[in-house]
């Protein structure tokens, strides 16, 4: 498809109006993706909007969003296709019953084949090209990487019994990855790849503000700050935007106006995500404090 956008300024006012705010890198990259028809690989530490952005994309072009969410052991069944095996049974003992004879073409047809996420992808029929997410991608196992290069590089599922699918329109497809492995070169070589820094406290909030509009300004300002302080100390998972957002959130329910040593302590669970970072915050707490005013 011909991209929707007249440029990459486009693209990114266009996720503007859908409160979700990227920079100029993003918004070429993503501009590009659309230009070429080519996947794009969105990568950075958890947290960093990555699904966000693929989600925000297809409301942008006003397509549906179909979500594939990776994990170990993910196979092709899940992802790709799989058979009707109890519609195919019930054929079977239906024909048993009538006395006909059902042979392999018949079981392994158009009717008995389900889609899953890609070949919906491929087989999309609706006015605009839909948008796939593939989320986390390294969580699958390499086997499952190997699986997607003739989708990734040609728009295409092949059933052995049936031939080959190919997209009339592309899909838009968004690859995510928190690089918690490194992914196969082939992969990457069929990608545009673009990574997703955690924002400047400035920009985290102008983020904030929008997700969070019930929030003062005060307290945006110091949160933001805090939170750039916290992801400064030695943590086992420092926090990203999701978990600003989360807290952010908090602390207004409890009607903080600004930050305060209670309040932080009280909502620290939805920030810090394990004993050791919680322990390590409030170590830190006083320092931290100091800087968000």
């Amino acid at each position: 498809m011909s991209s929707p956008f007249r440029d990459a300024e486009h693209v990114r006012q266009a996720l503007d109006q859908h409160d979700h705010l990227i920079d100029e890198g993003l918004a070429t990259a993503l501009y590009l993706a659309l230009a070429l028809e080519r996947p794009i690989l969105l990568e950075g530490e958890p947290g960093v909007g990555k699904t966000a952005t693929a989600q925000a994309l297809a409301r942008a072009l006003d397509t549906v969003l179909i979500r594939l969410q990776c994990y170990e052991g993910l196979t092709s069944g899940e992802a790709l296709y799989e058979w009707n095996y109890q519609r195919q049974l019930l054929a079977v003992r239906l024909a048993e019953a009538s006395g006909q004879k059902i042979g392999e073409a018949d079981l392994f047809s158009a009717q008995f084949l389900l889609e899953r996420p890609v070949l919906q992808a491929v087989r999309h029929s609706g006015p605009t090209p839909p948008v796939l997410l593939i989320d986390e991608i390294d969580r699958a196992d390499d086997e499952f990487e190997a699986m997607l290069f003739e989708f990734l590089g040609e728009g295409a599922v092949t059933v052995p019994e049936l031939g080959t699918f190919t997209a009339a329109r592309r899909p838009v497809v968004v690859l995510t990855s928190n690089r918690s492995r490194e992914l196969h070169d082939a992969l990457r070589r069929r990608c545009l790849y673009h990574w997703i820094a955690f924002p400047t406290p400035e920009r985290a909030a102008e983020i904030l503000r929008r997700r969070v509009p019930s929030a003062t300004q005060p307290l945006i300002g110091s949160v933001s700050r805090f939170v750039a302080g916290v992801r400064g100390l030695d943590l086992d998972k420092a926090p990203g935007l999701a978990e600003s957002i989360d807290w952010l959130a908090a602390l207004s329910a409890l009607g903080a106006a600004d930050l305060v040593r209670e309040d932080v302590i009280r909502t620290l669970g939805a920030l810090a995500k394990t004993p050791d970072d919680t322990a390590v915050v409030i170590g830190a707490l006083d320092p931290l404090l100091e800087v968000t005013p």
